[in-house]
Formats: structure tokens, sequence, C-alpha cells
């Protein structure tokens, strides 16, 4: 039975943070990181990317700009379409902060295709797709949440932890406010 006040630290889905508040054509951003374990311990099926199964840790899923109304912009522009080209420095790191695990197995392109088409294009009065990705990228640097959790003895050990002392460990670590209705169905995180 799982309450509010406690869940099992094995399926944390979804993990999202409030990055900043921005006065262009939405509200905020959230920076979606997700724990590969979890992703396939859903009803989805999960296949590790062609470049190999990703490390035991929280991998990115986008930067999403969003409303305060808890809707948010989609698809804004359909002629500006992702041109592998303008991050291919960027891919080797791309590959392993931002896998895919979508079946079946990808190298990563089609997702960050969708990510910038669906999110991305909805955020050009800040970023291009270059300035996008090299953005995301450098936010899971400055977030390093399994470093977070660990320091505060929170580990993918099958412990339930509760849902404060996660979102404190967050906090302290990264220096924003969780969001909790950011948890998606399956408040677990697995050990992969």
């Amino acid at each position: 039975m799982k309450t509010k006040s406690s869940i099992l630290l094995k399926l944390l889905v979804v993990q999202c943070l409030v990055v900043f508040c921005v006065a262009q054509d939405f509200d905020f951003f959230y920076f979606v990181q997700q724990w590969p374990g979890s992703y396939c311990d859903t009803k989805r099926s999960c296949c590790y990317p062609t470049t190999g199964k990703p490390d035991s840790d929280f991998g990115i899923h986008g930067l999403w700009p969003n409303y305060n109304d808890g809707t948010y912009p989609s698809n804004c522009d359909s002629k500006n379409h992702f041109d592998k080209s303008k991050i291919s420095d960027l891919i080797s790191e791309m590959q392993e902060e931002w896998p895919t695990l979508a079946c079946p197995s990808a190298d990563g392109y089609s997702f960050w295709q969708h990510e910038w088409e669906k999110h991305g294009t909805c955020s050009e009065s800040i970023f291009d797709e270059r300035g996008y990705f090299k953005t995301v990228l450098a936010l899971k640097q400055k977030s390093n949440l399994l470093q977070a959790l660990k320091s505060a003895g929170i580990r993918p050990d099958g412990k339930k932890y509760s849902v404060e002392s996660i979102k404190e460990a967050i906090k302290e670590s990264v220096g924003k406010v969780y969001r909790s209705s950011a948890w998606c169905t399956n408040n677990k995180l697995l050990d992969t």
C-alpha cells in the first residue's frame, strides 16, 4: 500500500524542477529527468539504446516550457525541423546523458527530434536548436540528482524513503523548489 508520506525508492519515473522563470511566451521551464530502471519497470517496454545500456543514473528527458495554469505550448514552429548537424559536437554527450529507452532500440536522434520539435521550438525566443540542447546538458551537470540523493542517504536499495526527504535532498542540492505535482504514477527508483 502506497502512502503520501513514504514511497519505495524504486520507481521514481520523472523528476521535475522549475529551473527558471521567464517573461516569454510561457511562464517557466520544467527540466525533466528520468531513472532508466523506473522507465523500464513501467508497463511500457523499454529497449537499451544502440549505444549500450545507460549508466545507473538519471537521464535527461527534456526541457519543457510551461504555463502557470498547468498547460504548456507544444509544436510551436512546424517549419523548424530538427537538424542533427547543428548539434554534431554534442552527440556523444547526449548519448550518455540523454539516452532513449523507447523500443525499438535507437541511437537517440528520433527522441531528440521529438523533444526539439515539440518543446524546443516553443522556446525559440530564448534558444536556437543548438542552444536548447547545450543548455539542457548544462542543466544536467548542475543538477546531479543521484549525488544529491546519495548525499542525503537515499539510495536505490529497496528501502522506503519519505517524499519530503527526497524533495528536501533535491532542493538542498539544486536550490530549486521541487514541484510534487510532477510525480508520475509509479514513485519508485529501481537500480539498473
